[in-house]
């Protein structure tokens, strides 16, 4: 028997208490969709990438799970989890990146194909710094960019989460990937002229 949001957004509230049982509860309700945004997430990473779906599900879950976070819904729960994926991907990028910043980056722009490489680690943290632009000037479209490119949800998942229409992510979808696409382009020819 599945439960409903409701059970997720109690369970969440819930979590601060440390009680084992409660937590239990809510690792079987949310496992399931955790894995499948772990696992859009990296089918973006290179093939023979070394951190695995459900490292990065468990990382997550962790990093959720020891943060004391007042949950306002399982819908905030889970966009949360998308940033905090997008996060470990992007410091594991940091890690592994020993081309010196700037030098020999291409532009990039944002699709649904970009694959995170050894090849284009800069491109991420470029696309990495634009989104926190983007989230200075527009909150909701860094979100939607976030679970639409980094978490992998289609049109309908990503309206459903964030309680839009889907003419809405469709429209605000294609307004962040503009902007991103400006400001990355910008980023590459002012690191160009370096």
């Amino acid at each position: 028997m599945r439960e409903g949001p409701g059970e997720v957004t109690r369970l969440l509230k819930k979590l601060p208490e440390g009680n084992a049982d409660d937590s239990a509860r809510l690792i079987d309700l949310i496992y399931r969709e955790l894995r499948a945004v772990a696992g859009r997430c990296m089918r973006r990473e290179r093939p023979n990438h070394t951190l695995q779906a459900t490292v990065l599900v468990h990382e997550a879950y962790l990093r959720l799970a020891g943060e004391h976070i007042d949950w306002q819904s399982r819908n905030h729960f889970f966009t949360t989890a998308a940033r905090v994926m997008r996060r470990i991907l992007l410091d594991y990028a940091r890690e592994h990146n020993a081309v010196k910043r700037g030098k020999g980056v291409s532009p990039v722009t944002l699709d649904e194909s970009l694959l995170v490489t050894e090849d284009n680690l800069d491109s991420i943290l470029i696309l990495d710094e634009s989104l926190h632009k983007l989230a200075a000037v527009d909150p909701a479209q860094c979100r939607l960019v976030e679970l639409r490119f980094f978490a992998g949800l289609n049109v309908e998942e990503t309206a459903q989460l964030l309680c839009i229409s889907t003419a809405t992510v469709k429209r605000e979808w294609s307004h962040a990937k503009a902007w991103l696409a400006r400001d990355m382009r910008l980023h590459a020819t002012h690191a160009d002229g370096l």
